[in-house]
């Protein structure tokens, strides 16, 4: 069997981590990305197509050429506000372009599919922490693409034969440890990169949105998965795949909740920096609460989080936002 893999939006953050940690499992990624949002000096592991998830026939082909054996798809929009103000570009690319690379998958006899998913399937959820039968309700557009994506794939399982795991992440945060690749968005709007970017005093303050909330100290509480942990998931993903397992979706998140406050003081702590918080009203649609329960994908993938504390965490990034704007260069974005 192969032992090439098709990773879609592989120039991307997430997937730029999946490249790496395939290549290290003994896999040859080819990464396939539209450099909308990727960045071409990530793809270090292997070939680049840049190509868009839209052009089924360069899909095929390049299916093809490489002799791929599976394919793990990141490739989507993922700005959550953005979704809000126009639907319709979410919907085209990460609905429309990912039934897209399905049908192109029934055409060329690829049978296994990792699938790039998120807690946000799950809307505002009544209890935590979040299982997988928790009931999926989204609150916004990228939330209900993505879910969408998920109803798919099922159906196709049971039409054409595609097997699937679909992962549905918490908080992705940090970076390589070894330096390689990390986290720059463009417009960024996760939480840890903008308070860096605090610390570097490259943006004035970090905004706590809502503090009102009820949680020991006010404000929101997360699930922060470090970004080599949900590389490896992906491995293990495949890896259970190919040894003939059964469709299945899983939480990836380490099961504990960082508040925005606690994050913020984690960064001082590590930056050595101040860092100015201002409080301001809670954002709309923003749950009190998110946290993984992960159990199934232990169970599953035999995965268990290597990076889990938010100093880790936090400390990988804090090494890569250095690096990256001293160099005045850019890093990997998703």
């Amino acid at each position: 069997m192969s032992k090439t893999i098709l990773v879609t939006g592989g120039a991307g953050y997430i997937g730029s981590h999946a490249c790496k940690a395939l290549a290290k499992a003994g896999y040859e990624p080819v990464a396939y990305d539209n450099l909308v949002y990727g960045h071409r000096e990530s793809v270090k592991w292997g070939p680049l197509i840049e190509g868009d998830l839209a052009d089924r026939t360069l899909l095929a082909e390049t299916i093809c050429r490489y002799n791929i054996a599976a394919v793990i798809h990141f490739a989507a929009y993922a700005y959550v506000g953005e979704s809000v103000e126009k639907p319709e570009k979410y919907f085209q690319n990460n609905v429309v372009n990912s039934f897209g690379l399905m049908e192109v998958l029934q055409q060329t006899g690829v049978k296994s599919i990792v699938f790039s998913s998120t807690c946000a399937t799950y809307g505002l959820p009544e209890q935590m922490p979040i299982r997988e039968e928790t009931p999926q309700k989204p609150v916004n557009p990228y939330g209900e693409t993505k879910l969408m994506i998920e109803k798919a794939l099922y159906w196709f399982g049971v039409a054409h034969g595609l097997k699937y795991v679909a992962l549905r992440y918490f908080n992705a945060a940090g970076a390589d440890p070894d330096g390689e690749i990390g986290e720059c968005h463009d417009p960024e709007t996760h939480l840890i990169p903008l308070i860096l970017d605090a610390a570097m005093g490259r943006r004035a303050q970090i905004d706590v949105f809502g503090t009102d909330y009820p949680t020991p100290d006010g404000s929101a509480v997360r699930d922060y998965i470090h970004v080599q942990d949900l590389a490896e998931a992906h491995v293990r993903a495949l890896n259970y795949l190919e040894l003939g397992g059964e469709s299945v979706a899983l939480n990836l998140g380490t099961g504990i909740g960082h508040s925005v406050r606690e994050t913020i003081e984690a960064a001082r702590r590590i930056t050595g920096r101040p860092i100015h918080a201002r409080e301001t009203a809670r954002r709309a649609g923003d749950p009190p609460v998110l946290v993984a329960d992960a159990t199934r994908a232990r169970e599953t993938l035999g995965w268990t989080p290597q990076l889990a504390s938010l100093d880790r965490i936090i400390g990988t990034a804090w090494d890569w936002h250095q690096k990256v704007h001293a160099q005045g260069a850019k890093g990997a974005g998703h």
